[in-house]
């Protein structure tokens, strides 16, 4: 299973980025995918989830009303939309897929993408 995160990059606050992660190796509608973010010497969070045929969605309340996660089972990629970008936002953002439904727990996650850079400046 391989996953492969693209989209990150220097924005300035109040900007906003679209984050892709496509997925090859595994039956990508039957799971649940999920965003993770490491912020700069901080421990990894959860960012957003949804469920494998899209309806269920979950939001960490940091990014609620900012954030919006979608996939696309035809293409074997989801999305994250980052809009209303606050430097806080700076991290590194993982794509994972889920094991079984949607969750904000990491450990619910088997699979990881290598991490995509965002960099909000203020």
């Amino acid at each position: 299973v391989q996953l492969q995160a693209s989209g990150g990059g220097l924005v300035q606050a109040g900007g906003s980025l679209r984050l892709s992660c496509t997925v090859s190796g595994t039956t990508f509608n039957a799971y649940a995918m999920g965003w993770f973010r490491q912020p700069p010497g901080r421990e990894r969070e959860f960012v957003a989830t949804i469920s494998s045929g899209g309806g269920i969605t979950r939001y960490a309340g940091s990014v609620k009303g900012r954030f919006t996660i979608s996939r696309d089972n035809a293409k074997n990629t989801e999305y994250l939309q980052m809009n209303s970008l606050k430097p806080e936002d700076t991290a590194v953002y993982y794509c994972a897929r889920g094991r079984d439904g949607v969750s904000a727990s990491a450990s619910d996650y088997a699979y990881w993408g290598q991490g995509t850079l965002v960099t909000v400046s203020s």
